[in-house]
């Protein structure tokens, strides 16, 4: 380790640095992420006011300020992690996570203005920010203490908002906000520019608590109805059938999110429609420092109740003993002025307030059955847990306690006062669809995903209602509860920030060693076996055992289907991600290290070099993730799964590009960019296949590797055919031809002289295309084939005859294109691999419009289409449609026709396809023309006609021309002399080019049509 002021070398046991002699600061090993809110206050101008002080006043005179900002943050469960002279930063929700984190960070700023304020000094104003994000958490040990920080950008935004803020004012971040809405109330102050932000922030203001009770905050929000529950509720009602013949108290124990309070209050609410009376009252958190704050909110329930009661049986409190009504009116908070009350002892108030409230609650059920519900026990205060109890012992017929708890805070008096523990359990399947079904429609469009949320939550409510907020407020679903659509594809469902403090703080609940057995399981995956659990933690067999029986106990981390073998899984998906969320990122990096080895070591992945290549890219081992996310992208090439393969040929680049210079690992980045580019071929990413040609010839010219440069040029020249202009296609082509012919190659020459031929033919040079890719082909079937890196010589064949065929189809000569056309269907057939097969279809559709068998095409590339969108081979995925459109406007069938050709014209676009764009648009112009709309026709064949003359589409100029003679109604001299110019080009284009049935068609409308002198009559 180095020294933190001089940057020297330190001994693992130095406490001094022996350079500079400071002391020495370690970070804790244990530091992790955490999702917390940070709180940052200051004194207002405190320089000006202790700018002329002696240092012992001016300390004096900010101290009181600061103790009323630290006893503030203390109350409500914070910790002060810096004090800043004037001020200090504290976080709620670390180290020990509490799901409550932003609203109690929110009342600790209300009660740290306040208790400021009534310091009575004028001068001490302050000033408080409050936001809620992630931060990295971690002890700093020094000589003489540890400190508690928090690092990461979240701490600064908190420092922005509270520079922002007015006098006495807190200024909350839109995260905070959101989590602690409902229980404070804020005001919206716009958008406001935060010094080191580019862009204005959403900015609230704390206006004061809230009156809601927490039941009531969770209530408004709820966007779901009550389902299920058929077990608790049966219970539940055995429990209040018994209330006749003695005491019964029920708990119901879960943990958060599981749907305690709506079942205690729906049960309630049944209850009271049956005529019980209902008192009712929650622990807070925000009040789990003030005494008797639980027993204050039940004793004003029951007052409540009495005041609303028909009997007019008036206020309980008045036949109580003169003792017993003072400790109702001390936990009340009323005057007491009776000697007796002041002369006790603590303890004897304390039994009279427990005494009174027994008797208080015995009155109220002595005339009428009645259900007392206390929620959220974990959250009571000491002086009331002690009442609440005695309470719960009542041996009083007619009363039916009611009582909610947390796992981790059951009172340990539940099993003294003999209490019915129910606990609750997530839904099953069935009920978790209907909550679903109720919150996004019955319709069948979303049953993919409704069955995604239930695995990602498994059916606990609160989850499944958050992440559905969260898709609907993203955008990703719309529409109104109850009839929402997905409008675009999910990748992750993700972790709402509202819920991420519940399952942090279920993890908390672990000892350090069943926490580390966890992440490893999070780096594994959310599903794995205990074997390889058992090599990676290397911990002795009865700590690993007893550590994966907690954690099964907790439903953390639980054994599944021993058919499954001694397999292990995340109970959801949200734990697994917390989990992994939770670790900083050496540990990350150290745990995927240890998991990678295991598995090249052992050989459990071999075939799997994706999976190898994820943990290497994790472990940030450069070197073994270029080499296995370059297996991982053959393996995917060599399935077809071509968006797979460029995604993991990217990863190899990235990460070869992260290991140190050499010209070995130039060389290795060239030739797999040369690998890769099939993929993005194949998947239709043109300016990223472009982008791969030119980035690798830039790399051989560093190197001065001419081999490689001509390969990398010869990529880049392919990529022109799509993204560029003929002419600049030709000229490329023509010039790495002639690099391949001297540099002697012979498989990246036939790529090349394949490439230049497909130039050729867009450029309108048909017979220059045939001849430069036959002499391809001649080597591609000899007995020798040879190909570049990458490709496969029957593969390249294959492209080879379908190129020939519709050049010739073009031409005329349907018997040549008939002979290559069977020889690429046989290939293909030998492969079987979906690019062959979709090439031969593609140039099969194309020869049977050439025999004038458009229903024979249309069978055929509807084949070869819906292969291409299987396969994701998204080149292809134009001109197949372009053709098939073409196909159904020969038989007639417009619509289909249109709809078809506009779908071909937007994926050409979508892809980058130049000439692909160009034929949908002259053929979508024919179809629109056939269903009566002969102006928009025109329009867009003119528009084709004009970007194919000026881009050097030759070919497509022609047929542009054609299709303007063809739609062009001669009812006018202008328009007869448009036709005749029209169909004189075409002739004269496809004369030029060698495209003899074009020529033909012109030329036999041309002499239907009465002509005398240079105009039609």
């Amino acid at each position: 380790m180095h020294c933190a002021a001089c940057q020297s070398t330190i001994e693992p046991g130095d406490r001094w640095c022996p350079i500079c002699g400071a002391i020495t600061r370690r970070s804790d090993p244990d530091s992790e992420r955490r999702f917390v809110t940070i709180l940052r206050a200051d004194v207002i101008d405190s320089t000006g006011l202790v700018a002329e002080l002696e240092p012992e006043d001016a300390v004096s005179r900010l101290e009181p300020a600061l103790a009323a900002m630290r006893g503030a943050v203390r109350q409500f469960g914070g910790i002060v992690s810096k004090e800043l002279g004037d001020g200090l930063a504290a976080v709620f929700g670390a180290p020990i996570a509490d799901d409550n984190h932003a609203p109690l960070a929110c009342h600790a700023a209300i009660e740290l203005v306040r208790r400021v304020s009534g310091l009575g000094d004028p001068g001490l104003q302050v000033r408080v920010g409050l936001h809620s994000g992630h931060v990295v958490a971690y002890m700093v040990a020094s000589e003489f203490s540890k400190v508690y920080e928090i690092g990461g950008a979240a701490q600064h935004l908190a420092a922005r908002l509270e520079a922002e803020a007015e006098a006495n004012q807190i200024y909350v971040s839109e995260a905070c906000q959101k989590l602690a809405d409902g229980h404070v109330r804020f005001e919206f102050l716009g958008g406001k520019a935060l010094r080191g932000f580019s862009q204005p922030l959403p900015v609230y203001r704390i206006v004061g608590a809230s009156d809601l009770s927490s039941w009531r905050v969770r209530r408004a929000r709820s966007i779901s109805r009550f389902v299920d529950r058929t077990t608790e509720r049966a219970l539940l009602g055995r429990a209040a059938e018994r209330v006749g013949t003695g005491r019964q108290t029920v708990l119901l124990l879960g943990d958060a999110g599981i749907g305690k309070s709506r079942l205690a209050h729906e049960f309630a609410q049944e209850l009271k429609a049956d005529g019980w009376r209902l008192i009712d009252a929650e622990c807070s958190p925000n009040l789990q420092g003030a005494p008797f704050s639980t027993l204050k909110r039940l004793l004003l329930s029951i007052l409540d109740a009495a005041a609303r009661n028909p009997d007019g049986s008036g206020d309980p409190r008045g036949d109580r003993p003169l003792i017993q009504r003072c400790a109702l009116d001390a936990v009340l908070d009323l005057p007491i002025s009776e000697p007796q009350w002041t002369e006790l002892e603590p303890h004897a108030r304390g039994r009279a307030i427990s005494d009174a409230s027994c008797a208080i609650v015995e009155s109220m059920t002595r005339h009428h059955r009645t259900v007392v519900l206390l929620e959220d026990l974990h959250w009571i205060d000491r002086a009331s847990d002690a009442v609440v109890a005695a309470i719960a012992s009542l041996q009083m017929p007619g009363l039916l306690v009611l009582l909610t708890s947390r796992p981790n805070g059951m009172p340990v008096w539940i099993a003294r006062c003999r209490a019915e523990v129910v606990a609750m359990r997530p839904l099953d399947d069935d009920s978790g669809l209907a909550m679903l079904a109720d919150m996004l429609g019955p319709s069948v469009a979303n049953a993919d995903l409704k069955n995604r949320i239930i695995s990602h939550t498994a059916n606990v409510p609160l989850f499944i209602e958050e992440v559905c907020r969260g898709l609907k407020d993203s955008g990703t679903l719309r529409g109104q509860w109850g009839d929402l659509a997905l409008v675009r594809p999910i990748d992750e469902l993700g972790i709402p920030t509202s819920i991420q403090g519940v399952i942090a703080a279920r993890l908390d609940r672990v000892s350090r060693q069943e926490r580390s057995l966890l992440q490893i399981a999070a780096a594994l995956g959310s599903r794995l076996d205990v074997a390889m659990l058992r090599k990676i933690a290397k911990l002795p067999e009865k700590v690993l055992q007893d550590s994966l029986a907690a954690l099964d106990r907790t439903e953390l981390l639980v054994g599944i289907d021993r058919d499954l073998g001694d397999a292990l899984e995340f109970r959801h998906e949200m734990v697994r991600q917390v989990t992994y969320d939770s670790m900083v990122e050496k540990v990350r990096e150290d745990i995927h290290a240890r998991i990678l080895a295991t598995f090249e070591t052992d050989g459990t992945c071999a075939d799997e070099p994706d999976t190898l290549c994820y943990h290497a890219v994790r472990a940030k081992d450069w070197q073994k993730a270029f080499g296995h996310g370059t297996d991982a992208g053959r393996k995917s090439l060599s399935r077809s799964a071509f968006a797979d393969a460029a995604n993991y040929f990217e990863i190899a680049m990235g990460s070869l590009d992260k290991t140190p210079m050499t010209p070995l690992r130039e060389a290795d980045a060239i030739d797999l960019r040369m690998e890769a580019r099939a993929a993005f071929i194949a998947s239709g990413h043109v300016a990223e296949w472009l982008d791969l040609g030119k980035e690798a010839a830039r790399r051989a010219d560093a190197i001065d590797d001419i081999g490689r440069k001509v390969a990398a040029m010869t990529v880049g020249a392919g990529a022109q055919n799509f993204y560029g202009t003929p002419v600049d296609a030709v000229a490329v082509g023509e010039e790495v031809v002639r690099l391949a012919e001297q540099w002697g190659n012979p498989g990246w020459l036939n790529l090349a002289r394949y490439g230049l031929g497909q130039a050729y033919f867009l450029a309108g040079r048909y017979r220059d295309a045939e001849r430069t890719v036959a002499r391809a082909h001649e080597q591609l079937a000899g007995p020798e084939p040879r190909a570049p890196i990458g490709t496969a010589p029957k593969n390249l064949l294959v492209l080879c005859c379908m190129m020939m065929s519709f050049t010739h189809i073009i031409m005329g000569e349907l018997d040549a294109a008939e002979q290559l056309q069977q020889q690429a269907a046989a290939i293909a057939e030998e492969t079987n691999r979906p690019y062959d097969r979709v090439a031969a279809a593609y140039s099969g559709g194309w020869l049977m419009l050439g025999r004038n068998d458009p229903a024979a095409a249309a069978a055929i590339l509807e084949q070869g289409f819906v292969l291409a969108q299987k396969h994701g081979i998204r080149l292809f995925v134009p001109v197949l449609a372009c053709h098939l459109g073409m196909a159904y406007l020969e038989q007639g069938l417009f619509d289909r026709a249109r709809g078809m050709l506009a779908e071909a014209r937007e994926e050409a676009k979508a892809v980058g396809y130049t000439s692909a764009v160009l034929r949908s648009s002259i053929y979508l112009a024919l179809a629109t023309s056939r269903l009566g709309d002969t102006q928009a026709a025109q329009n867009m064949l003119r528009e084709a006609r004009n970007t194919a003359r000026q881009q050097g589409f030759s070919g497509l100029e022609a047929e542009a021309l054609f299709g303007e003679a063809t739609v062009t109604p001669p009812s006018s001299a202008e328009n007869k002399a448009a036709i005749l110019s029209a169909l004189r080009a075409t002739i004269a284009i496809a004369s030029e080019s060698g495209a003899l049935p074009l020529r033909q068609r012109a030329e036999a409308m041309l002499n239907e049509m009465p002509v005398r002198g240079d105009e039609l009559i």
